[in-house]
Formats: C-alpha cells, structure tokens, sequence
C-alpha cells in the first residue's frame, strides 16, 4: 500500500483527490436536504491515497458579471486582504495548508473525499461609507461542499469559521495538468444564507440573496 501511494499521489491519484475537492458536490457528508449524516470511516478501511500536507498553489475565483453589478448596485467596493491578490477579474487566495484523504468511491464510505483546503492571511473585503467587511482565512471542507471563514467589521471579529460560501460541482471541467500542478476548475461558489443574512444585517439591506452566484472557483495545487 505505501509503494502504491507514492506511485499515485504524483498525477494520477492527486488528480482525483482533487476532482473530489473541486467537484463538492454529491459526495457532502450531510445531506442538506433530508439532514442525514454520512457514515464515518471505518477503522479498517484506509484511503486509497492521502495528501498529509497541501502546499501552494491557489483558490482563485472568476467573479461573475452579476455579482460585480450586485455590488455596484449596492455601493459596496470590493477589495482584497492580505496576501490575496485580484488578476484579470479572479481573486487568489493562497493555500497555505490542509490535507486530503481519498477512499474507494465504490464502497460505501461517503464522503470519499475528506480533508480540508487552508487559506491562512488572505481574503477580501466590502466596503460601503464607512462599514468594511472582511471575509479571511478561508478553509474549503470538499466533504460538506462548504466554504469556512473569518468575519471581521470594521476591525472587529464578527464571527470566526462560519459558512461563508456553498460549492456546486455540476460545470467542473476535466483535470489539466501544468506541469507539477494540478488545476480543476469549474465548480460555481454561491453566498450562503448565513453570509447573506450577515451582509444585509451589516450594510442594511436586503439584496444580499442567499445562493447569490459570485463567482467560478480554479483550485490549483502542487500534485507531486
């Protein structure tokens, strides 16, 4: 089994570790719809192969045309926090960490794919006179197809690793590889409600609509 990870985790097996953390999609760990739990892992079932530890690249997000009209409406400007950046109209979030496990997805372990994605030091912010909101430090669970983070209204925690964003896989694109690089993208990133209920609360409003599409994710990480 340890010969048959190394051999994997080079293009093959993180390719699908992360098509799994893309997609978050089927594979949530509750079913929001009937509030059922997955099972967990049994003791003696192992992945079929395991990233320990993620190192680089991003999380970037092609923000959608109507989200950016959304926020001109609203006299909201968007910005960037700490070490993310915004090129051509996508938003990078460095990874700076995190693990995945991917199990057998034809046995009944579900999710198949855990773990978590780490954006530690970067995020952006919504500003509108003198009220800024900034969302940080997200973790990606590809297990729940949610998207955690930091909160903070002008300088001040608001909440800490709330459900800021919800993942839908269903326009993923096939895995490319760059190199030592894996890259999937596709998945669809949409406003929670807890996140929509939060802005409309801070900027008084009520536009902020839950399952709002921001934008379109590219989740790219080193794969060897």
């Amino acid at each position: 089994m340890r010969n048959f990870h190394k051999a994997t985790i080079g293009i093959i097996t993180a390719g699908l570790l992360v098509a799994g953390l893309a997609a978050c999609s089927s594979t949530a760990s509750t079913d929001t719809s009937t509030g059922t739990k997955a099972s967990a892992a049994p003791a003696a079932q192992k992945p079929l192969a395991s990233i320990p530890s993620l190192t680089g690249v991003d999380t970037a997000v092609l923000l959608d045309a109507n989200f950016a009209a959304a926020l001109k409406s609203l006299g909201l400007t968007a910005g960037t926090v700490g070490t993310a950046t915004l090129v051509d109209g996508s938003l990078h979030f460095p990874i700076t960490g995190g693990n995945v496990d991917y199990y057998d997805p034809a046995k009944k372990l579900r999710p198949y794919v855990q773990g978590t994605i780490k954006h530690e030091g970067s995020g952006f912010s919504l500003t509108a006179g003198a009220t800024k909101v900034e969302l940080t430090n997200f973790t990606i669970d590809p297990g729940k197809s949610l998207l955690y983070g930091d909160v903070s209204v002008n300088g001040t925690s608001a909440a800490t690793q709330v459900d800021l964003f919800n993942l839908y896989g269903g326009t993923l694109k096939p895995l490319q590889m760059d190199g030592n690089n894996a890259i999937l993208e596709g998945t669809t990133v949409h406003i929670s409600a807890d996140a929509a209920d939060l802005l409309d609360k801070t900027f008084k409003t009520d536009a902020v609509k839950s399952q709002l599409l921001v934008g379109i994710a590219k989740i790219t990480v080193i794969a060897k």
